[in-house]
């Protein structure tokens, strides 16, 4: 046995001992939550009907963890599909709210679950697509997978790379493994130029790293739903406002903020109307709860047509909260106030929207910081105390989502940049197998 079938083997066994050790937890969450249990099939390897009933077809798999980089990764797709229309494009990811846009934004019938990382999930997919071009969009590193798909003849490439403070000294650690998993990827295309030295440090072969900038910043606005239509209506009618939505909410950050919001809003806005998003959809009965027993008056998305409208809005649904943006007069950005490394601050920005996040930002600091420097964004741990502040000041909440609008539109191009890159590994129509093929 060579050195490397010995290294993969190794982490094989132990990724394994990790799922099985892991089980109990991941059982409860399911019994629970029904988290997890979705796709569960399919990440064991069984290939859904719908992704054999298109026929042959050249085949480009894209996969997209979550929301945030199923988003990223629209425009690009859109572009890959007007240069190869006679390639399929497939879409995989890893959570339920991702699975559930990307099935309304690419088709059900080229969206499935991204299968554990063990020979026997990933080989049937490999087999059923037989995929020309592999695209990872951020931090995707799984060893077994990016050997199995090099050694199938598929080209890799890795789009929107990015190494997190936290990850790094993590990836670090494991350098030896990592350096021949990465070299079966033709392609590094790094958010910033950070990110391209430490993808260079971990053991991505330096002449295949480049820095393309943000896909995020080159998102589309989302256009305006029914349900934003409606709400304005429905403000506008009860005398409502102004508007704070707080997006993408963690546990640990709706108790504080319905706090605040009683203190530091209501008292100088008594009509003040405070739009509650929780990132998971799991917690959506519990914050509303919370909400009610701490004496707000609250309405769910789910249950508003046929309830009035209160003080609190919970928006108990997926893939509605970017597009409400455009009724808020400040916008709170959640999982920056509890540890957990922050949210996309950008679906403000496209409205022109006053954002304010808390310190732990680590997760999108690029952004932050691009943000910070040129004054679009306030850092507060009162983030209430602080929306209070600029509806007090509506110039100064104008300069600062006007500043916000400006971020975005300079930073646009990354769309462009990666897909100029990836261009010529979908023309190179005879791949060879990679260096990590193992028997």
């Amino acid at each position: 046995m060579t050195s490397a079938a010995a290294m993969y083997l190794l982490y094989s066994s132990l990724l394994a001992l990790a799922v099985v050790l892991s089980a109990p937890w991941w059982l409860l969450r399911m019994a629970l939550h029904g988290k997890y249990r979705a796709g569960l099939s399919e990440r064991l390897g069984r290939v859904p009907p719908r992704l054999r009933a298109v026929g042959l077809q050249p085949a480009i798999w894209i996969h997209a963890v979550s929301v945030g980089e199923a988003l990223a990764v629209a425009s690009l797709i859109d572009r890959l599909r007007g240069e190869f229309p006679a390639h399929r494009i497939v879409v995989s990811t890893t959570t339920n709210t991702g699975q559930q846009l990307a099935r309304k934004r690419f088709g059900a019938e080229n969206v499935f679950y991204f299968p554990l990382d063990f020979a026997f999930c990933i080989r049937p997919y490999l087999r059923a697509l037989q995929p020309r071009l592999v695209v990872l969009a951020e931090t995707e590193f799984w060893p077994n997978f990016l050997r199995l798909a090099r050694s199938s003849g598929a080209q890799i490439a890795v789009v929107n790379a990015r190494i997190s403070d936290r990850s790094f000294p993590r990836y670090r650690r494991w350098q030896n493994l990592l350096r021949r998993a990465l070299a079966n990827i033709s392609l590094f295309c790094a958010q910033t130029e950070t990110d391209a030295q430490r993808l260079r440090q971990i053991g991505a072969p330096i002449e295949r790293v480049h820095t393309s900038g943000n896909l995020k910043f080159d998102i589309r606005p989302p256009a305006e739903t029914a349900l934003v239509a409606e709400l304005r209506a429905a403000i506008r009618q009860a005398g409502l406002g102004p508007v704070i939505v707080a997006g993408s909410t963690v546990e640990g950050e709706e108790g504080p903020l319905l706090r605040e919001f009683a203190a530091a809003v209501q008292p100088h806005f008594p009509n003040a109307l405070l739009v509650l998003a929780p990132r998971h959809p799991e917690r959506f009965a519990a914050v509303a709860e919370q909400a009610m027993r701490s004496g707000h008056a609250l309405v769910r998305r789910s249950e508003w047509a046929a309830r009035p409208l209160a003080r609190v809005f919970l928006l108990d649904s997926i893939g509605e909260l970017a597009s409400l943006y455009a009724l808020a007069d400040v916008a709170i950005a959640g999982g920056s106030f509890a540890p957990r490394g922050g949210h996309n601050i950008l679906e403000p920005a496209f409205f022109s929207k006053p954002i304010v996040i808390g310190p732990h930002y680590h997760n999108f600091r690029d952004i932050v910081e691009r943000f910070l420097r040129s004054d679009a964004v306030i850092i507060s741990q009162q983030p209430l105390q602080a929306a209070a502040a600029l509806l007090n000041q509506p110039a100064r909440a104008e300069q600062l989502g006007s500043h916000a609008a400006a971020v975005l539109h300079a930073e646009r191009g990354a769309t462009d940049r990666t897909f100029n890159a990836l261009r010529g590994l979908v023309l190179d129509a005879v791949p060879q197998p990679g260096p990590q093929e193992v028997a």
